[in-house]
Order: C-alpha cells, then structure tokens, then sequence
C-alpha cells in the first residue's frame, strides 16, 4: 500500500492509497475516512460504491460525508469504481469500461482479465482495510450510488453477513430490464440472460431477503428515473420477498452529489445505529 495523500478533517483522518491488485492485475487506488473514536479503538467499516464515471474522489469531495461519519464514529471506504490503465480494455462510451465495472466478475473477453470488481471489493481489499487500520470487521455496511447503488444491493443480498446494513441512492436496481445493464451484462456477462440474475437485485431480492433494514433514496426530478433506474421494481421484490424496506422519494432532487450530499447524514446514521447495536 503506497500513501498518495492525507487530509485532516472533523478531527478525522482522510487518506489516499494506491496498491497493487492481484484480483484485477492492475494499480488501484482508494481512498479511506477514519474518525476520531478509532483512536480509543476498532470502529464499525461503511463501504460507499460509486456511480458510472466516477472513482474515490466524488464521494470524498463532494459527498458532505467526512462530519457524519465522525460524529457516528464511522470508518468509510470509498474504493474505485473498476480496473484502470492503458493496458485494461476500455469503450469509448462513459457506461461501459473503466469507470464502469458494475461490481461484478467479468467472464467474457476481453474484460475478464481485470474486470473483477466484486471479488475485489468483497476479497482483497477488506483485507488491506483489516491489516492498516482500526477497524471492526465484525460491523461492516454498504451503500453507494446509481451503479455504485446497484452494486451495494447485490453485495449485500450475496453477502448479509458480511454487509449488515445497506442503503442506496438512486440505485440501478434491475439492470437486467434497464439500458445501462443490458449494455454492460452483454458485454461483461455474455448473451445467456440466465448469467444476469446473479447481479440483479430484484431478481436476487426474490429469492432471498436479508435481515437488513434498506434504505434508498431516490430523486423524483431525476433524468434517469423512468428509463434506468426504475425504483418501482425494486419495491415490489421486497413487499413479495418480505424484506423491509424504506424507500423515499424526495421531490425535486436529481441524481447529482448535491443530491447525495443532502441526505448523507441520514444514510451513515441509518447504518450506525444498526451497526452500534
């Protein structure tokens, strides 16, 4: 793990680090809040997943996240949103390639050979995390946004032991009857639809609810709101499956980091509460 830059904020620690993968054979950075508390002690780790285009920064820099998280005495661990370099394929469109792994094991060519992001985010570096900073492993969340919503959901539902609480903001939660995941299951997971449900959320949802509380908040002035993201799906598969869910829709809103930012506070006191319990 190589420093890139560390930042003071709310008496909390925001650091930079590059390493190399050996899940996705390249360079990846990432970038970690800790609070104050964790100077008495091990502290509850929130995984945030980013949306298509983005990386650690978005979050970090824009998401308002650094005072919540210090005041509920949180980790938070924003990791890159896929593989990247010169020699790690790409697509000349922002929804597809890097910047756009969707948190899933690619098993078509070429983006099988990097593009491993759920195995990364699940496997490696969870131990990086446990091996260089005060954290409870036993109490880890997850939440992210747009792509890195859908990608906090299925980890979840593939994981709830690992991943007790989840929340979403504006999640892509069936990618299997969206644009934006028939574009990237295509090309990451190849034709066989039946490979998809693995990755979709509704499609996991009903085959098992978790123990969890979700959380989503979804803007309704949202430009992507009927065509990709399609909340309506999600809360059906949880009122069949059982699975409590609070699903807001907050007028006005888009799907931007001012978005994100406004309800932050609410998404990290929702899974420390859960997590401190």
């Amino acid at each position: 793990m190589t420093p890139v830059s560390k930042f003071r904020a709310f008496n909390g620690a925001l650091s930079v680090h590059d390493h190399d993968s050996a899940v996705t054979g390249t360079s990846m950075r990432f970038a970690v809040f800790v609070p104050p508390q964790a100077e008495a002690g091990l502290v509850p780790v929130l995984w945030y997943l980013s949306g298509l285009t983005c990386n650690w920064s978005n979050v970090m820099e824009k998401g308002n996240l650094q005072a919540a998280a210090a005041r509920h005495g949180v980790i938070v661990v924003a990791p890159d949103t896929s593989p990247r370099g010169e020699d790690v394929p790409d697509d000349e469109a922002y929804d597809l390639g890097q910047g756009a792994g969707f948190y899933l094991t690619a098993t078509q060519a070429p983006w099988s050979q990097n593009f491993n992001m759920d195995r990364y985010i699940t496997e490696e570096l969870p131990q990086i995390i446990l091996d260089n900073f005060p954290a409870d492993m036993s109490r880890q969340g997850i939440f992210g946004h747009s792509m890195g919503g859908h990608g906090a959901l299925i980890l979840h539902l593939k994981h709830p032991k690992t991943y007790k609480t989840c929340s979403a903001f504006s999640p892509i939660v069936a990618p299997s009857q969206v644009p934006w995941g028939h574009k990237a299951f295509t090309a990451y997971l190849g034709e066989d639809r039946s490979n998809w449900a693995e990755y979709d959320a509704c499609a996991l949802m009903r085959k098992q609810a978790s123990q969890a509380h979700i959380l989503i908040d979804q803007g309704m002035a949202d430009n992507f709101l009927e065509e990709q993201l399609k909340p309506e799906l999600f809360e059906a598969a949880c009122a069949e499956s059982g699975q409590k869910l609070t699903l807001r829709r907050q007028a006005g809103y888009d799907h931007s980091y001012y978005f994100i930012s406004t309800f932050m506070d609410d998404h990290i006191a929702h899974h420390a509460g859960a997590l401190k319990r």
